[in-house]
């Protein structure tokens, strides 16, 4: 494991809602701070295709893919870097701080540190959520919010994002006849339930490699596979100081 803190850095869109409405918005929650030498008051025309390529669960609306388009401000947001036990609490802090911007004028949210942009309504309703859930509910909440999953490169699906709630990135393995529009969210239901694992079970801070893994006590049997982030360099926002865990195909 690596020294390096992971943090949230949180692309804002405003149209008429500047840097300075940013930062004041911000300035309410403690830690997250404006990066003045990134941010720019003026259009991005790259900001379109970003937040497409980010966009995760529900698509987005003909109106906010509008409110990308018609941007005129790009803003930087950045938390403060994360110690492992309080990311999860820092995280369900930055999601009301995203609702908070969006309520307040900014056009368009993303988080650079996961790859992962929603819809307005979309993070509105997640930081509902969040403000009511406890527990199980509150780790899928943000799994939801932060997290980018799932991801195929090949031999496995996996998550990005992990490493702002504390805990590893999860990674299950496939085969290709797997990836079918029904077995896609099996699978990410598998993945899902091992972060949520690993998020509220005291058992997860000691997870053996070779150990095993059922999601229900009936259900097939996988091994856990641990190891260290290298599919991103340790300078790159979506690496992961925590590692990975993967779920083996079932015995």
């Amino acid at each position: 494991m690596t020294d390096v803190t992971p943090r949230h850095v949180l692309c804002v869109l405003g149209s008429g809602f500047g840097l300075g409405d940013m930062e004041r918005v911000a300035g309410e929650y403690g830690g997250l701070v404006l990066d003045r030498e990134y941010s720019e008051d003026e259009p991005d025309p790259r900001m379109p295709e970003a937040f497409e390529a980010s966009m995760a669960g529900a698509p987005f609306e003909d109106a906010d893919r509008d409110a990308v388009e018609s941007h005129d401000t790009v803003g930087y947001l950045l938390s403060a870097p994360m110690m492992r036990g309080l990311a999860a609490d820092t995280s369900r802090r930055l999601l009301e701080a995203t609702a908070a911007l969006l309520r307040s004028g900014a056009a368009a949210v993303k988080n650079e540190s996961s790859g992962t942009a929603h819809g307005r309504d979309r993070w509105l309703a997640l930081a509902e959520q969040a403000a009511e859930a406890k527990d199980e509910e509150l780790a899928g909440t943000l799994v939801e919010a932060w997290v980018k999953r799932p991801i195929y490169d090949g031999e496995v699906l996996y998550s990005c994002g992990m490493h702002l709630l504390g805990a590893p990135d999860v990674e299950i393995e496939v085969d290709e006849e797997q990836l079918t529009e029904d077995g896609v969210p099996e699978l990410a239901m598998h993945l899902d339930a091992l972060a949520i694992y690993l998020l509220t079970d005291p058992r997860a801070q000691e997870i053996e490699d070779g150990a095993g893994f059922r999601l229900t006590e009936d259900a097939p049997r996988h091994i856990l596979r641990t190891g260290t982030c290298d599919r991103y360099e340790d300078d790159d926002l979506f690496f992961n100081p925590y590692g990975y865990v993967r779920l083996t195909r079932p015995q």
